[in-house]
């Protein structure tokens, strides 16, 4: 009977430990990316330079590893924020942002197996939102799967869908909220939330979150990039 219950607790242990293992990395990967409004459904956002599009002129690590700082990639943000006319700053804070995780191309790979729909890449983007934003772009051709191991890509891809939300604002809106936040929100809670927010609607607890976090960001963000 000792022989065959030690074999069954190793399992249970086993199994145990791997629950812990799977907890752990729910809490450290799991991205917030939808905050529904009272009005709007929150949408899915949300070491080779891309093919076919100009790599910054000066050399800057694009090679994934798990040491990751933001600031690494000012070169490349400046580069990309010019090409999608938007601002650097607001993209490296954006980047700050989404730092929040273990951005190794391994560590996604495999989170991905346990959560099929999780955001790829240092700019974490779902892949419908990376299908979406290559239409038309210098990086059509490029799948959503090399995210992860092409960060010059992930700023890319970043940048024109701040681009790509930038263009969905109205000229005017009544909520007191300014461009960058705004299209920071939209970032995170998707298009739609983004126009419910500039109509007045309160963003919820997330989106708030965020919010607070790109403002905390903002300085670094600009340092970083040499803004102001």
């Amino acid at each position: 009977m000792a022989q065959t219950r030690a074999p069954k607790r190793r399992r249970w242990l086993a199994v145990l430990v791997f629950a812990l293992v799977v907890y752990v990395i729910v809490r450290a990967a799991d991205t917030p990316q939808d905050d529904p409004p009272p009005h709007g459904k929150a949408s899915a956002s949300p070491p080779s330079p891309s093919a076919g599009s100009s790599a910054p002129s000066s050399p800057s690590p694009t090679a994934a590893s798990s040491s990751y700082d933001p600031a690494d990639y000012a070169t490349q943000v400046r580069a990309r924020a010019r090409q999608a006319s938007v601002s650097a700053q607001l993209l490296m804070a954006v980047l700050y942002n989404e730092a929040y995780k273990p951005h190794d191309p391994s560590f996604e790979r495999a989170w991905q197996k346990y959560k099929p729909d999780a955001a790829f890449g240092i700019a974490n983007m779902h892949r419908a939102t990376f299908d979406e934003v290559k239409q038309g772009r210098d990086f059509a051709g490029r799948r959503w799967e090399e995210l992860p191991d092409d960060r010059d890509l992930a700023v890319e891809a970043e940048a024109w869908y701040l681009h790509d939300l930038a263009a969905r604002l109205p000229s005017q809106w009544p909520a007191p909220y300014p461009r960058n936040d705004l299209l920071a929100l939209g970032y995170n809670a998707g298009p739609g939330n983004m126009l419910a927010f500039a109509r007045g609607a309160a963003p919820g607890a997330q989106a708030r979150s965020y919010l607070d976090q790109l403002h905390a960001n903002w300085a670094k963000a600009g340092k970083a990039v040499g803004a102001g």
